[in-house]
């Protein structure tokens, strides 16, 4: 039983990390293009929405920098700790 219970709990941290790298990612950088388009239109709270649209693309950069980092990492033979 404990094998099958190590294997549920491994299933589900690969789940939670593909649905936050693969669907999490993509929709964040899609809510800073938004928020940049709303920016534009008259009334907005222009400051704001930049400075949210902007967070969230240095979000996304620096995830994506980090795994490129793990992927030349790995291929340099280093290993990260995190």
């Amino acid at each position: 039983m404990t094998q099958t219970m190590a294997a549920i709990d491994a299933v589900w941290k690969v789940l939670a990390i593909g649905l936050l790298l693969g669907a999490g990612l993509p929709a964040l950088f899609s809510l800073g293009v938004r928020q940049l388009a709303v920016a534009s239109e008259p009334g907005a709270n222009a400051p704001l929405r930049r400075t949210l649209a902007w967070l969230a693309f240095s979000i996304v950069g620096g995830a994506v920098a980090l795994g490129i980092a793990g992927i030349v990492a790995h291929g340099l033979g280093y290993k990260l700790f995190f």
